[in-house]
């Protein structure tokens, strides 16, 4: 099924797209070989870690899956797919969709935010805009002071 793909995968993109498609077609062993040595060979990288989380959750081991998620984002707490697998398999998400990349995560739109600190220097966090309806009904943005 493979027979196409290059013997020598040269980068850690390369390591994800293999090993989704064996995850997808159901290869776990060969997929987790795949991811081990990616993390031998990218040590530093949060994808294999993610990777291995999702091969755990696909085996029902979720413990473990929850620690390798955790790792990948101690790794790289910017890496939005171990974000999302987080969330997904770590809440009561009714999405259970693996996220092997950031084309798999949900485009949501962020709210911004500001941190304010009040008189006795606690910083809460509070919305940077607010909506307002006018006498017609008709919603207005408004930027906080």
């Amino acid at each position: 099924m493979f027979k196409n793909r290059k013997s020598e995968i040269n980068s850690i993109d390369e390591y994800v797209a293999v090993v989704r498609d064996l995850l997808e077609a159901g290869n776990l062993a060969e997929g987790e070989k795949k991811i081990i040595e990616a993390m031998g060979k990218y040590p530093h990288a949060p994808e294999p870690h993610n990777l291995y989380g999702i091969l755990l959750e696909m085996k029902k081991e979720h413990a473990l899956a929850m620690r390798h998620f955790r790792a990948g984002w101690a790794l790289d707490p910017t890496y939005t797919p171990v974000n999302v697998n987080l969330y997904n398999f770590g809440t009561f998400s009714k999405n259970k969709k693996y996220a092997y990349t950031e084309a798999d995560c949900p485009n949501e739109e962020i709210t911004p935010t500001e941190i304010t600190f009040d008189q006795n220097g606690v910083g809460h966090v509070e919305k940077k805009y607010e909506t307002q309806c006018d006498e017609n009904g008709l919603v207005h943005v408004v930027r906080r002071k």
